[in-house]
């Protein structure tokens, strides 16, 4: 036959605590009592408990009852419930804060087999829905932990996407930019490149016309020619808009007119162009000055090119 001990666990029950219900009772049904009334309780409080109720005066006495009685239980005057022993009682005191009890001469009748099978079916159905409302607090809380979680991860998300969106939407705005001022810039290579064969061609009818004697329409466009390519010499150079650069290069020596405003990366372009040469810088014989990639960023009235000068090309 099973002890006292293994049929609690068997019925599944803590072992440390029902280890303590048989030591601290007597029976079967004296532990499931004291494991009924400390249920709720962790192990560590009952320990204290036990720990305090040791400090009390071993010594007290209980009511004395009238003469010819023999107590056979203690009753709680405030609830009314009675008990075998005086450890059951304690614990019922240290449960419900009742302080109220007295000895009784009714006697407990011990459980029969049929009460004892009843009163275990009854606790375990109390254990099953004690441990099935703790299973749907737990399916609670991890559905509520499972949405705070996917709430957090989706805010980020967001943030992420919107910060991935700005950075998308600027590097675009650059690379426009940047497309947008190669076209620009070749624009205005094309434009200076047309005026330059315009101004060759002027020329050229210019000084076909002086050879032949000159006609009106002759002189008409030396005179035109002469005023776009020459300014006046006591100009100071801040007033001029053009300037005129003889540019040395490997395949002979060329004159171009540019405005103050083009940059020396226009004239390396200018210049690639028509020979399909790669400038890597220009040279200046007097005053002595080379000009290289660093300098190409700036204009050629920065670079005090205006009116005119002459630079070697490599």
């Amino acid at each position: 036959m099973a002890s006292d001990l293994e049929s609690l666990l068997e019925m599944g029950f803590d072992k440390a605590k029902a280890e303590l219900a048989v030591k601290k009772t007597t029976g079967l049904q004296g532990a499931l009592e004291w494991l009924e009334t400390n249920q709720d309780k962790s192990f560590d409080e009952i320990l204290a408990t036990s720990a305090v109720e040791a400090e009390r005066d071993p010594n007290a006495e209980p009511a004395a009852l009238k003469p010819g009685e023999e107590a056979h239980s203690l009753v709680c005057n405030e609830c009314g419930k009675k008990f075998r022993s005086q450890a059951q009682a304690e614990f019922h005191a240290s449960k419900t804060q009742h302080v109220d009890f007295a000895e009784s001469t009714e006697e407990i009748a011990p459980l029969s087999e049929v009460e004892k099978k009843a009163r275990l079916e009854e606790l375990r159905h109390k254990l099953a829905e004690k441990r099935a409302g703790m299973s749907e607090q737990d399916k609670v809380d991890k559905k509520r932990n499972e949405e705070i979680r996917r709430k957090s991860t989706k805010e980020t998300q967001d943030v992420k996407e919107n910060l991935k969106k700005k950075e998308q939407l600027k590097e675009a705005a650059a690379k426009r930019k940047e497309k947008q001022d190669a076209i620009d810039a070749k624009a205005r290579i094309k434009a200076k490149i047309a005026s330059d064969k315009e101004d060759r061609r002027l020329r050229a009818e210019t000084e076909k016309a002086q050879r032949e004697g000159g006609g009106a329409l002759g002189v008409a466009q030396a005179v035109s020619a002469s005023t776009t390519a020459g300014p006046a010499e006591s100009k100071p150079a801040s007033a001029y808009t053009e300037a005129r650069l003889r540019l040395q290069t490997s395949a002979g020596s060329v004159q171009k007119t540019f405005p103050v405003a083009t940059t020396l990366f226009e004239v390396a372009a200018v210049v690639t162009q028509e020979t399909g040469t790669e400038v890597q810088s220009f040279t200046q014989n007097f005053p002595k000055k080379v000009f290289d990639a660093i300098d190409f960023g700036a204009t050629l009235k920065e670079l005090g090119l205006v009116p005119s000068a002459s630079l070697i090309v490599k």
